[in-house]
C-alpha cells in the first residue's frame, strides 16, 4: 500500500459556462508570460527598451507554438494518422503535445523576423530570454501533469505520480519526470543567471549554455519514460535529438566564445552602451568640471576676460593673415601684442 503520493487532478479542463478552462493551456500561458517578463528586465539591464522584448515575441510565440506542435505530430505521427486514428486530432493542441524542439527551432525563425525588423542582432535577444524559457519550461511541464501524461517508470518512491486508469494509460503509481524536468529546468535557469553575471556571456553564448544544460537534463529524464516512442539503436528518438543539440550548442559556445569574446555593448541601435556603476563617479565629475568650468578667483577672472579680448581684438588681422589663426608666435616680440591687451583688458 502506497502510503504517500502525488495525486492527479481528476480532470485536466474546468467549464466555466460554456467556456472550457484547461490547466494546459493554463501552463503555457503563465510560462510566456513568465518569459517576456524576466526577459524584459534582463534585455533592459543590457541597454534595451522597455517593450522590446514583448515585441519580438509576438512573433516567436506564435511561431513556437506552430514548431512545437509540428515536431510532435511528425514524430508522434501514428497518433494521428495510424488505423482507427483521426488526424482532426492533430490540430488539438489544448490536449498536450508539444515539442520543445520544435519550438525552440520554428521560434528562433519567428524571433529572428521580429530582429530583424526592429535592427537587433538575435543572440543578444536569446541571451536575455535564456533563462525566461527555461523557467516557462518549467511551468509548462505542470500542463503533463493535468492531462496525466509523459511520465516514467512505475516506483513505489514516496514522491511517485499517481495515475488513474484512460485512454492509452494503466492505473498505477509512476515516478513524476514532468516534476523532475520542471525542477531541472528552474536549476537550468538559475545556472544560466548565475554564469551570466560572473561571466559577461554574450553574443548568445548564454542561450546555447541554457540549451546544453537542459540537452543534459532531458536526456536522462527521456530515458526514464514509458510513453510510446521511436526508438533509433536501441534508444529513443529524443534522446539522441538531445546528444545531438547538445553537441551543437557547445560548438557554438566555444566557438563564439573565441572569435567573440566579451558582451555586446550596444543591444539597440539608438540606444548608447549602458556604464558600468564604477565609472559613474568619475563621469559626474568629468561633468560637472565641463559645466562648471570658470574660474572663480578673480584675477584668474581678469586674465581669462583678457585673452578673450586680445583675441577678438586680433581677429581682423589674423583672418587677412597666410598663416592659420591658431599659429603660434615664433619669438617674444610677436607675443608683445598679446601681452599688451591684458592691461588694456583689466581697465574694462
Amino acid at each position: 500500500m502506497d502510503l504517500a503520493y502525488i495525486p492527479s487532478p481528476s480532470t485536466g479542463v474546468i467549464h466555466l459556462g460554456p467556456i472550457p478552462l484547461r490547466g494546459y493551456a493554463f501552463c503555457i500561458i503563465i510560462g510566456v508570460f513568465l518569459a517576456v517578463w524576466i526577459g524584459n528586465r534582463r534585455w533592459i539591464a543590457r541597454g534595451g527598451k522597455p517593450g522590446t522584448v514583448a515585441d519580438i515575441a509576438v512573433w516567436a510565440v506564435p511561431f513556437g507554438l506552430v514548431g512545437g506542435r509540428l515536431y510532435h505530430v511528425i514524430t508522434d505521427y501514428q497518433l494521428y494518422f495510424g488505423e482507427g486514428q483521426n488526424w482532426v486530432d492533430a490540430f488539438k493542441i489544448w490536449e498536450g503535445g508539444l515539442g520543445i524542439w520544435g519550438a525552440i527551432a520554428l521560434g528562433a525563425v519567428g524571433a529572428w523576423i521580429g530582429c530583424r525588423r526592429r535592427g537587433i542582432p538575435l543572440p543578444a535577444w536569446a541571451d536575455a530570454l535564456a533563462p525566461g524559457i527555461a523557467l516557462a519550461q518549467a511551468c509548462g511541464r505542470w500542463g503533463n501533469w493535468f492531462n496525466q501524461e509523459l511520465y516514467g517508470r512505475e516506483t513505489d518512491l514516496p514522491w511517485g505520480l499517481e495515475i488513474s486508469e484512460g485512454p492509452n494509460r494503466v492505473a498505477g503509481i509512476y515516478h513524476p519526470t514532468f516534476l523532475y524536468e520542471s525542477l531541472w529546468c528552474i536549476g537550468v535557469a538559475l545556472l544560466v543567471i548565475w554564469a551570466d553575471r560572473r561571466f559577461r556571456l554574450g553574443h548568445g553564448r548564454a542561450f546555447a549554455l541554457y540549451v546544453a544544460a537542459y540537452c543534459v537534463g532531458r536526456g536522462w529524464i527521456e530515458y526514464m519514460r514509458v510513453d510510446e516512442a521511436h526508438h533509433v539503436l536501441g534508444l529513443r528518438l529524443n534522446v539522441w535529438t538531445s546528444i545531438v543539440v547538445f553537441l551543437l550548442a557547445v560548438t557554438y559556445f566555444v566557438l563564439s566564445a573565441r572569435l567573440r569574446p566579451g558582451r555586446e555593448s550596444v543591444v539597440e541601435p539608438d540606444r548608447t552602451a549602458p556604464k558600468p556603476a564604477s565609472d559613474a563617479p568619475a563621469s559626474a565629475a568629468a561633468s560637472a568640471d565641463a559645466a562648471d568650468a570658470k574660474p572663480s578667483d578673480p584675477e584668474a577672472a581678469a586674465s581669462t576676460d583678457a585673452a578673450e579680448a586680445a583675441d577678438s581684438a586680433d581677429y581682423a588681422e589674423s583672418a587677412d593673415s597666410a598663416e592659420p589663426a591658431d599659429a603660434k608666435p615664433a619669438d617674444a616680440e610677436a607675443e608683445a601684442p598679446v601681452a599688451d591687451a591684458k592691461p588694456e583688458a583689466k581697465k574694462l
